[in-house]
């Protein structure tokens, strides 16, 4: 709200994933939100993010928080189109108040050519003084390649009484992982490892022992090329397709100055509108 005005009735995430703080959006103590829209390439995702509104917002068709939910499949890039008809019912110009690409979402997008296209598409879903708001790596990883952030972690896996019964391991980024210098894109390492009980070996059931009987049981790595931007390029880009931005912070908190050694380990851009 403090650089759109009021607070965003209606909100817009791209390349939404879970479309954890979309639905998030809707429920924080407070909220101006009034509707929220997921947008993903991928059904899987979509499909995901579907099963958390559910289970976070309650049943579709009640009239609650639910219904104030959408989830599209579509292209980041495209989501009002040029030709998009403000004539039309249907039209998504001038729709939203707040549109949002976190958790490094917008690194899929490898050439200017496509973030110009993103962010056009995006000012022209925007009202007017509408804000965009893009997450990315701090530009301390661009310029020294070290992880500022976290790349590996362990999910817990539960039953439905509470008994774990094995976990996701996930690595996003590897120390040999490639960088090309003059693309400013590196090809991340991410690999999902799931650890459980073999069956043939013992059951959930059997107290004792259960942990010398884990074992993996399925293993996926993929090479993702992403890329990496500095701050003066975002604000480049911006004005290319209307936008400007006016403010960064080092973390999803206003709190945390981009510039701070200590304390920031994102690049958080918002723009606005012009």
């Amino acid at each position: 709200s403090e650089y759109g005005g009021a607070g965003p009735a209606d909100v817009l995430e791209l390349a939404a994933g879970p479309a954890r703080h979309s639905i998030a959006s809707l429920r924080f103590d407070g909220t101006t939100v009034k509707t929220a829209t997921a947008v993903d390439i991928s059904r899987d995702m979509i499909e995901y993010g579907t099963e958390n509104a559910d289970a976070e917002l309650g049943d579709a068709g009640s009239g609650g928080l639910r219904d104030a939910f959408t989830y599209l499949e579509g292209d980041m890039r495209k989501f009002c189109p040029p030709d998009d008809d403000d004539d039309d019912n249907n039209s998504r110009s001038e729709s939203i108040d707040s549109a949002w690409i976190l958790l490094g979402s917008m690194q899929h997008l490898t050439t200017n050519d496509d973030v110009v296209e993103c962010f056009e598409s995006t000012a022209r879903a925007l009202r007017a003084g509408g804000t965009m708001i893009v997450e990315l790596p701090h530009p301390r990883e661009t310029f020294t390649m070290v992880d500022c952030t976290r790349n590996g972690w362990e999910v817990p896996l539960e039953d439905d009484e509470g008994i774990e019964y094995g976990e996701l391991r996930v690595v996003w980024g590897d120390d040999d992982d490639p960088f090309d210098p003059i693309r400013q894109v590196r090809d991340f390492t991410v690999a999902m490892e799931l650890i459980g009980i073999d069956e043939n070996e013992g059951s959930a059931g059997e107290s004792d022992g259960i942990k010398g009987k884990m074992k993996t049981l399925q293993e996926v790595r993929e090479v993702v090329p992403m890329r990496l931007f500095t701050s003066q390029e975002i604000d480049a880009l911006a004005r290319c397709a209307g936008l400007e931005v006016v403010a960064m912070y080092g973390a999803l908190s206003d709190e945390v100055p981009v510039d701070s050694e200590d304390e920031a380990f994102r690049l958080v851009c918002v723009m606005r509108k012009v």
